[in-house]
């Protein structure tokens, strides 16, 4: 390309596939002037690929895109290049890399003018990139008459430091490599790190792809040697598993490149060749399946060129960079198995991919086992009955050996010189296929039977796995190592009854070694997410055994107290079947094991499944262990808690009482279990309306667990955020919004966002945010808590349908009717599926769709929900229940509105006297009622009384509310007006204008 005469700034969009073509074309654009912005090039592995896209294509003066059939695939990233190009710029230039017609192409880009530099030469592909990017010129002299036949262009220099035009057909002068593998697929990311890591500038770039057997490291070799080939003059491959073969490899493409001396020898020729290699470039050697770091680097080459190693051993530094080749990307194996597996769907591949572990030989094997006529569940079932003949079968081009193979082989070359690596090779075969923790072993040491040596060598776990690292069949990372669950799977597979029996005691001393404590501390977390996987995966073999059972307990506690209740209701389920036939109904660890069930199922919500099996531990603990025993309180405390969240509150405060007493007499006041019975009788007591004697039980609870439990105990916080729920419901706003705040950022840095306990919290936040009038804020968090209690809980969770209610209520508060509307219809037809129709919660979304209905102006309708409402709660909850005392108050507010005013000032009159003396006269309830009663005496013409009682309410509310509250500003105004009817017109004024009133008698004026 010519030099340009305006310099511009050009965006590169291309797919992965044709990243040579992009090459190419920055290369030459550049060269010509111009600024370029290629990826490869100018960003980082971990930059944000669409932030970095959108200023790219912002910045740019155009967009050179380089059209392919893989461009224009679906889900890749390039079809946000496009459509970013033409909504923001519509200045494209598109290049077509292979034949595309307007059907291959989405509308927007079909009506683009294309330039085709497919099918050119180098020469001829530089003047169309030439013409595209500077538009076409006008010829200088007369155009020669077409049907002449014009002189060839003059070829392009030869220049080692540019990209060649890629070209499919071209191949290097000097090549031997096999033919390439047509199934293969994906890598994409892992070539354009291997292809980076050629280009980067070294003198000598080698580089050693490394990882398990199976792995493809193989393969990806093989498909970057085709690929890439155009831009090489030499790729020689070498298998170089016996090193002495490397040298004979040398001296044979010595041979071909004529720089060999018939009479000089193998070793001879081998060193020429590297001498001609180190003043050459555009050459690749590809050393493969190479064992032995040490023995290869006197035989690595010097010069521009690039060498490519492959190894199951990791240990190159110093020799090459290491690039670690780990299994497929799940989206690669999906896409693999889909394309040689006929009408396979992505849920089977998914399946079956999570079964083979992702490895590319077992996928390669399970595709050519299907191929040949096994039907994919017959395969899954074998593949855990009969792993290792399985492994056998199923023809994998391209892999010199089947995995079942590959691990023989490698285990082999273990038993003569490596006993101790054997040992622990088949030790791990035996735990879950996640990464097991060295200080597990390390710990267990003393107690380990199976392995060979000196139980005192503090080298010992070093030395056995070095082998293992070596030889691929283990990987290490931080602190840990983990073997691949096909190998487990052949290993366990072909080990005899005599030798499993042995590995298993040896597990259990592992497993029960490795408990991390107590697993109420979220501290003692991340260790017991290590160890569960690993409880689970031997639960078949090992959940029995009677040293392990309380680890498999605690495992279960860790797993509800972490917010995993599916998987805790699993495994408290199997615990508790397999308890109950091996041990009996009358052992007390099958009965801890349905009492950690019942604890999952309150998790998930679902305390109706959860109310017989607590009363069956119940009954059960108290026949076996006796009344006062400390697990038979504990099933006490748990039926208490979920009659509770049955709505049965009168029957679990009295459970609650006595369970506390007992905990008191035989635990002590200050034991964990009694303060946790007194947290809970608390909730029980304000969810009663007895807030006053909550917050005092409140107080004192959180005290004591504050210096017996510390501030961060997850108990701790629970009593903190309870007594910020009791303050809220005593009207004392502030001082609930400064806990609940203080609270939701403890459980934050604790527990993480995403806790249930967390989520609680936040959604309190907006509930007080919502009660001081700070509606906007409300309706963010609780919008934002109820987006997570969906994504975390799941849509039928109760927890979520409060965030749901409460969202609902707020948007009423904004004013947004019709969605508020919408949202509680939804809630309440929810909460009455799964709740039933008189739960306090569904109660309450029944109130909560009446009083939208009324702010609709749909008065009727709202009328009859809050009288069915009304009694309803009456029935379910008493007369008292502050929730019944709210049903009236609305219930009077819609008979008001629709003119029946006698009965409208009967009910607000005898509600308010209710309230003042259940919840306090400055309790927001009884404010609400006052202002009502205000409202309605107005209507009355009762100026004076309405007067008396609207001022006393706007005291109160400037107290409690502030001056700024929704509701303190509603009594003012209607205040104000009452002022102005007696013709108090200064009081008005100054009460609007925000002044002290002044007081003075009402009467005649004196004439």
């Amino acid at each position: 390309m010519t030099v340009a005469d305006h310099a511009q700034h050009f965006f590169i969009s291309y797919a992965g596939s044709d990243r040579l073509w992009a090459e190419w074309v920055g290369w030459h654009v550049e060269q010509a002037g111009h600024q370029v912005t290629l990826d490869v090039w100018d960003w980082r592995t971990g930059d944000n690929f669409v932030q970095r896209m959108d200023r790219a294509i912002d910045q740019s003066d155009a967009v050179i895109a380089l059209f392919s059939k893989s461009y224009f695939e679906d889900e890749r990233w390039t079809t946000e290049e496009w459509t970013a190009a033409v909504a923001r710029r519509d200045h494209l230039i598109p290049l077509a890399l292979e034949p595309i017609t307007g059907q291959d192409l989405p509308p927007t880009l079909a009506a683009k003018l294309r330039k085709n530099l497919h099918g050119l030469d180098e020469t001829d592909a530089l003047t169309a990139l030439r013409e595209a990017v500077n538009g076409g010129a006008r010829p200088t002299d007369r155009p020669p008459f077409p049907g002449t036949t014009s002189t060839p262009s003059t070829a392009v220099q030869a220049d080692p430091t540019k990209p060649r035009l890629p070209n499919a057909a071209r191949q290097p002068e000097t090549w031997n490599v096999r033919r390439r593998n047509p199934d293969f697929s994906g890598r994409e990311t892992e070539i354009v790190r291997l292809r980076d890591g050629l280009l980067d500038g070294r003198k000598a770039a080698i580089q050693a792809l490394h990882g398990m057997g199976g792995i493809g490291k193989t393969q990806l070799a093989l498909e970057y040697a085709h690929r890439f080939a155009g831009q090489y003059d030499l790729v020689w491959w070498i298998d170089a598993e016996q090193v002495d073969q490397i040298s004979v490899s040398y001296s044979e493409l010595a041979a071909r490149r004529d720089i060999a001396k018939p009479d000089a020898g193998t070793e001879a020729n081998a060193r020429a060749l590297l001498s001609h290699l180190a003043t050459r470039d555009r050459w690749l050697l590809i050393l493969d399946n190479v064992e032995n770091p040490g023995q290869i680097e006197p035989w690595l080459p010097d010069g521009p060129g690039h060498t490519l190693i492959t190894s199951r051993n990791p240990h190159w530094v110093g020799t090459a960079h290491p690039t670690r080749l780990d299994v497929f990307t799940r989206t690669d194996s999906v896409t693999y198995l889909q394309s040689r597996i006929p009408g396979l769907g992505p849920e089977q591949a998914d399946t079956l991919s999570t079964d083979l572990g992702d490895l590319p030989l077992a996928l390669a094997q399970c595709a050519g086992v299907i191929a040949g006529g096994v039907s994919l569940d017959h395969y899954r079932q074998l593949l855990t009955t009969n792993t290792a003949r399985i492994l056998e079968r199923g023809g994998a081009p391209g892999y010199p050996a089947s995995l079942a193979a590959t691990v023989t082989i490698a285990t082999e070359r273990l038993t003569d010189h490596h006993p101790d690596a054997l040992a622990l090779l088949h030790l791990g075969a035996f735990l879950g296929p996640e990464p097991i923790p060295t200080t597990w072993l390390e710990t267990a040491r003393p107690d380990l039977a199976t392995i060979p040596g000196d139980p005192t060598d503090p080298l010992w776990l070093h030395d056995a796995l070095e082998p293992l690292i070596r030889y691929g069949l283990t990987r290490t990372d931080h602190q840990t190592f983990q073997i691949h669950r096909l190998t487990q799977a052949v290993l366990r597979d072909r080990a005899c009854l005599e030798q499993t029996s042995a590995i298993q005691n040896d597990l259990v001393a592992i497993l029960v070694a490795a408990s991390p404590g107590d697993p109420e501390l979220p501290a003692t977390w991340p260790q017991w997410a290590a160890l569960t996987t690993h409880l689970i995966a031997t639960l078949t073999a090992l959940g029995d055994r009677a040293e392990l059972r309380p680890t498999l307990l605690n495992a279960s506690r860790y797993l509800v107290r972490s917010a995993q209740p599916h998987v805790a209701h699993e495994l408290a389920g199997q615990l508790h079947q397999r308890w109950m036939g091996a041990l009996g109904e009358d052992h007390p660890d099958t009965w801890n094991a349905a009492f950690m069930q019942t604890w999952a199922l309150d998790g998930l919500g679902d305390s109706k499944a959860a109310l017989p099996l607590v009363e069956a531990t119940l009954a059960a603990r108290r026949r076996i262990l006796g009344e006062d025993h400390p697990d038979t309180l504990a099933s006490a405390h748990d039926l208490a808690v979920t009659l509770h969240a049955l709505g049965r509150h009168e029957e679990s405060h009295a459970m609650k009482e006595v369970t506390l007493e007992a905990r008191r007499r035989i635990l002590g006041e200050d034991h964990p279990d009694t303060l946790h019975s007194a947290h809970s009788l608390a909730v029980t007591l304000s969810d009663l309306g007895r807030h006053e004697e909550a917050r005092a039980m409140a107080e004192a609870t959180l005290a004591a667990q504050r210096r017996i439990l510390g501030d961060d105990h997850p108990h701790t916080l629970t009593s903190a955020h309870s007594l910020a729920t009791t303050l809220y419901a005593l009207g004392r706003h502030e001082e609930s919004l400064t806990m609940v705040e203080a609270t939701l950022a403890a459980r934050r840095r604790i527990l993480g966002e995403d806790h249930p306990d967390t989520l609680h919290s936040a959604h309190d936040l907006g509930a007080t945010l919502s009660a001081l009038g700070r509606y906007e804020e409300a309706r963010a968090m609780k919008e934002v808590t109820l987006a997570a209690r969906r994504r975390v809980l799941g849509e039928d969770h109760r927890d979520t349908f409060r965030s749901a209610h409460d969202l609902g209520a707020t948007l009423n508060d904004l004013g947004r009717y019709e969605e508020s509307h919408a949202m509680a219809e939804v809630t309440l037809a929810a909460r009455r599926r799964v709740l039933g129709e008189d739960h306090r919660d569904t109660l309450r979304s029944a109130d909560g769709l009446a009083v939208t209905l009324h702010n609709l102006g749909r008065y009727e309708e709202s009328r009859a929900m809050k009288e069915v409402t009304l009694a309803a709660r009456r029935r379910v909850l008493g007369e008292d229940d502050r929730d019944t005392l709210r049903s009236a108050h609305g219930l009077a507010v819609t008979l008001y509105a629709l003119g029946r005013h006698e009965e409208s000032h009967a009910m607000v009159e005898a509600t308010l006297a209710a309230q003042r003396r259940i919840l306090g006269e400055d309790h927001p309830d009884t404010l609400a009622s006052a202002h009502s009663l205000g409202v309605c005496l107005s209507n009355l013409r009762l100026h004076a009384e309405a007067v008396q009682i609207l001022e006393d309410t706007l005291r109160r509310y400037r107290r409690t509310l502030g001056n700024d509250h929704p509701d303190t500003m509603r009594t003012i105004k209607i205040l104000a007006a009452e002022l102005t009817t007696m013709r108090r017109i200064f009081d008005a004024q100054r009460l609007l204008s925000g002044q002290p009133q002044k007081r003075r008698l009402f009467g005649r004026r004196k004439k």
